[in-house]
């Protein structure tokens, strides 16, 4: 019997989308944008979140945003009504985006002056934690009726995050979620992550979290003069 020939297709897709997401990075860099990879399980509240935050930054920083689901455009619908520059990426039935899909993302902004862009990617836990987006930082959010076990079930994307957004606090006298359980099991995987505590309902918190992207945009754009 002839040797059987191994090809382990997924090393070479990673490798391949590396050199894109670096490319990517490159592109950000000269035009001194940061982008923002924004990851969540389905109705955690990504939109509701974006729609906050461009509502407090919107006459300070040039936002675009980089809509992303399977086989819809009601989230870049929602996008579109707050004035800001955005485009939709339908994946086809893929749960992630990846760098490729990306720089498409980006052609169509066709923006250079964009000071912050943030990639609004397909709801999931598990897929989007595995591919390089070409994003400067990673984000993802955990809503408070998601459960305080989510960082042991899924611990790939809380370590891969740079920002985690604890949403839905205004639930939490009526859940048995462990803020502090939840933030150890993290910090046991990601000691650096930053962590913010937050309502898109109420408002709550999403000062703290726009006073940290005002900073982190103004330090990028910095570094990369």
């Amino acid at each position: 019997m002839d040797e059987i020939k191994l090809i382990e297709i997924k090393e070479d897709i990673q490798a391949d989308n590396a050199l894109v997401a670096d490319e990517l990075r490159e592109r950000l860099k000269k035009n001194r944008t940061l982008m923002i990879n924004l990851m969540s399980s389905p109705g955690s509240g990504k939109t509701s979140l974006l729609i906050r935050t461009i509502e407090a930054l919107k006459n300070e920083i040039n936002i675009g945003v980089i809509e992303a689901d399977i086989d819809s455009v009601v989230d870049c619908e929602k996008i579109a009504e707050t004035g800001v520059t955005n485009v939709q990426l339908r994946t086809g039935g893929f749960c992630h985006l990846d760098a490729t899909m990306v720089k498409k993302g980006l052609d169509g902004l066709a923006n250079p002056e964009l000071d912050l862009i943030f990639i609004e990617n397909v709801g999931n836990l598990v897929c989007p934690a595995e591919f390089d987006t070409g994003a400067i930082k990673d984000a993802m959010i955990l809503s408070i009726p998601e459960g305080d076990d989510k960082p042991l079930k899924y611990p790939l994307m809380f370590t891969k995050a740079s920002v985690l957004i604890v949403n839905k606090i205004d639930y939490m006298t009526i859940s048995d979620f462990n803020i502090n359980r939840m933030k150890d099991y993290v910090n046991r995987l990601n000691p650096d992550i930053e962590i913010f505590e937050v309502s898109c309902k109420t408002g709550e918190g999403i000062n703290r979290w726009v006073e940290w992207l005002k900073k982190t945009v103004l330090d990028f754009k910095q570094s990369a003069a």
